[in-house]
């Protein structure tokens, strides 16, 4: 009979899984980045109207092969060519191009997502930013680093002194305009924005809090084990830990306190 796993023996699994992620996102930055304000770019529309391009399937297609080969057997859930496996066990989760618009426009500050979920848990997250030169990733337990170097939310509390990003600010206003001017009217420092990049600024330590909405799961299920390992924390608009079926409204903030604030500036 095989002994069970020690606590420790998960962590350095999870470490090397964490390590091996990030890897194979890295390596994919050169697929993107060898279509990223090149021309000419053909650009289709997907059922929901969101653009997608070469540089997209392409991407995922060598991280499903890279992933394949590392982890035999495990479900693979991708933005572009949908579900491989059974996702209730040891999983993956990719979005290749998170921010496919600032791509297409030549903006750098465009993403590439991984997850790795066991039983519907993310343990670990990585976004890299090809464009940028920048690496995040975290895994449960574990801490969170940036090209190697840890890293580790801001500690903020207060509200009124916390830097916060609107995502999808268009699609917040036209939701709800009176819980869109709570949002402009809190905080020290508000920006709009959108995609992946501001929630790794939170586990950066650089910005505090992220409001999102709109999102699908190969958007947010990369972020949590990041955030998470790096002290802040991320949920949905309720405060319910993030699933393969929530509702796509994602809340990310540096500290537990400044969370409960930012819910209540919600009210959701």
């Amino acid at each position: 009979m095989s002994k069970p796993l020690l606590q420790a023996d998960i962590q350095g699994s999870l470490e090397w899984t964490a390590a091996q992620a990030a890897k194979i996102a890295q390596d994919a930055s050169a697929i993107a980045m060898g279509h990223f304000r090149g021309m000419p770019l053909t650009i289709d529309a997907k059922a929901d109207e969101s653009p997608v391009t070469i540089a997209d399937r392409e991407t995922e297609g060598f991280i499903r092969e890279a992933l394949a080969e590392a982890f035999p057997g495990h479900a693979i859930l991708g933005e572009e060519f949908g579900t491989q496996g059974d996702l209730a066990g040891k999983a993956w989760i990719i979005d290749p191009i998170d921010g496919t618009r600032f791509f297409i426009c030549g903006y750098p500050a465009f993403g590439m997502l991984l997850a790795h979920m066991d039983n519907g848990v993310p343990l670990v997250g990585v976004v890299q930013m090809p464009a940028l030169g920048e690496t995040y990733a975290g895994y449960r337990g574990g801490g969170a680093t940036m090209n190697g170097q840890p890293i580790s939310a801001s500690g903020i509390t207060q509200l009124d002194a916390a830097k916060i990003f609107i995502n999808e600010a268009d699609k917040t206003l036209s939701d709800d305009p009176a819980r869109f001017a709570r949002l402009c009217n809190a905080g020290h420092t508000r920006r709009m924005s959108y995609d992946c990049y501001p929630h790794a600024m939170v586990a950066a330590g650089r910005i505090d809090a992220v409001t999102d909405m709109g999102l699908e799961p190969y958007d947010y299920l990369p972020l949590v084990a990041l955030v998470e390992a790096a002290g802040g924390v991320i949920t949905d608009w309720s405060g319910t830990p993030l699933s393969l079926e929530s509702n796509g409204r994602v809340l990310t903030a540096a500290t537990p306190e400044l969370h409960r604030r930012m819910l209540d500036l919600l009210d959701f």
